[in-house]
């Protein structure tokens, strides 16, 4: 028997005779994620975390508190009974914690790899607190995914009511429109998805790396929806291949939900983004996750750079992402440049972390100030300045200043632009009376509602980028304002 197997087995004893104490619980280790070594994940695509064992979860669980006011579940933007599902999971029910999760989310597997718990439950969850850390918070995603890869395929097909009569049209396939296409068809309405790309699953697919979410845990999703009888249509453009006006009026549907995602990259407009060489991280993931690059020449026909020297500009996910499929893409160096401290990057820790031990190199307080190029057009190199922090600007981190006379070059082949993305303008240009603010996002009421009615919005869409579990809050929301709506 394992120390870990002995200290489960003394624990399950105290908790049977009710002598589970909050100091035993705060004694208890936290369990850290297993994971590939850093070196060989370099050069395989494979899922980094490896997942917890039942013993691991039962242990992480079991420091739950059980607060009464459950201050975790006001950090969960979908509301999952988090106090409820974690207890069942100490006490070994695994099936009962999934059911509890799938109350609220229907992609448990998903939010579980890739949710910023830290900001989110984590961040109010009273162990964390105790000591004054985040990352000691209960390990909620890590146990969340837990059950989900363990029992998530034996959840089954939802059922679906009779039928309504009445067609729901969801524009993009992502986290959100897999909640409101879940949600609507299970009333009874007729749903059909209508997706841009060649695969359904929006950024789970196209932006999120295969070393962080397995596509085939996005497709094992799509495929309830097809069981429940959701049509999926892909290479369908809505705002060029039919508007939603069209859709509404000529093809139908009585309502439509619009979950098209930020997809606009944003550029630096600096001197020479418009060398060979020179990628938005939108386009950079894509290639590599949706149209498989990294399988150049073993079935795959998607071109990719072949890089030695990459440089990845911006301190979020995304450029977290960027920086390592560059690595297992065969670079032999990637810088990943940031304009201020690591203290300030808003990627998750986690991400940070695995990009170090991979070998990212983090080059913080600087900022580019043009690309270089040769005679052909190619990138050659990146002319940076150095930057100090000054005062804390309105995102409340310090502002950078630049540091006059500090320019230098960086040799490099590859530069991946990561600092953001807006709205396609498409569904702006393309509807007549749906109201947008000044960055283009959609507004929406508190029920997801638009200025046109029958017509719903959420996510990144409407509040610029965002994360998975707020998408899907927002699915939640416009999915029971739709269902509300239509049986009027």
């Amino acid at each position: 028997m394992t120390s870990s197997d002995k200290l489960l087995q003394e624990l399950t004893d105290k908790q049977k005779g009710g002598n589970l104490k909050a100091k035993d619980r705060y004694e208890i280790p936290v369990q850290d994620m297993p994971a590939q070594d850093g070196v060989e994940r370099r050069s395989n695509m494979a899922e980094v975390a490896t997942g917890y064992t039942e013993i691991q979860a039962r242990l992480e669980a079991m420091r739950c508190l059980q607060c009464r006011n459950a201050p975790c579940m006001e950090g969960c933007p979908v509301r999952i009974r988090i106090r409820e599902f974690v207890t069942a999971i100490a006490g070994g029910n695994f099936k009962e914690a999934l059911a509890i999760i799938k109350e609220n989310s229907l992609l448990p597997a998903v939010c579980g790899r890739v949710c910023p718990q830290e900001v989110q439950c984590q961040e109010t969850c009273t162990v964390g607190k105790k000591f004054k850390d985040p990352e000691k918070s209960v390990s909620i995603g890590r146990l969340e995914r837990y059950v989900a890869d363990k029992y998530g395929k034996d959840g089954g097909t939802p059922k679906v009511a009779e039928p309504t009569g009445k067609k729901v049209a969801i524009v993009g396939s992502g986290p959100g429109g897999i909640v409101v296409a879940a949600d609507v068809r299970r009333v009874g309405h007729e749903v059909t998805v209508f997706e841009a790309f060649h695969k359904p699953g929006g950024v789970m697919v196209y932006g999120i790396p295969e070393f962080r979410l397995p596509k085939s845990i996005v497709q094992e999703e799509i495929d309830v929806l097809k069981k429940m009888g959701v049509e999926i249509i892909c290479n369908y453009i809505v705002g060029r291949t039919r508007t939603i006006e069209q859709l509404m009026k000529e093809d139908g549907y009585d309502a439509v939900y619009i979950g098209v995602g930020a997809g606009l990259p944003k550029f630096m407009n600096m001197e020479g983004e418009h060398l060979v060489g020179v990628y938005s991280a939108n386009e950079y993931l894509t290639r590599a996750n949706l149209m498989k690059a990294y399988q150049f020449g073993k079935g795959a026909e998607t071109p990719i750079a072949v890089s030695r020297n990459v440089a990845v500009l911006g301190g979020g996910n995304v450029a977290m992402d960027a920086a390592r499929m560059a690595i297992r893409l065969g670079a032999k160096n990637v810088y990943l440049v940031y304009r201020r401290s690591e203290k300030e990057m808003p990627a998750r820790v986690e991400e940070v972390h695995h990009a170090k031990e991979e070998g990212i190199q983090f080059c913080t307080l600087q900022n580019p100030k043009r690309v270089l190029g040769d005679e052909e057009g190619k990138v050659v190199g990146m002319e940076c300045l150095k930057y100090e922090l000054g005062e804390p600007d309105d995102s409340g981190r310090r502002r950078p200043v630049p540091i006059e006379g500090s320019e230098f070059v960086i040799d490099v082949d590859t530069v991946i632009v990561a600092i953001g993305n807006g709205a396609n303008p498409l569904i702006e240009q393309t509807t007549p009376g749906l109201e947008f603010n000044r960055w283009g996002n959609i507004v929406v009421d508190k029920n997801c509602k638009t200025s046109l009615n029958g017509v719903y919005a959420g996510g990144d869409i409407v509040l610029g980028a965002a994360t998975v579990i707020l998408a899907m809050g927002q699915g939640r929301i416009a999915a029971a304002a739709i269902n509300a709506y239509l049986s009027e």
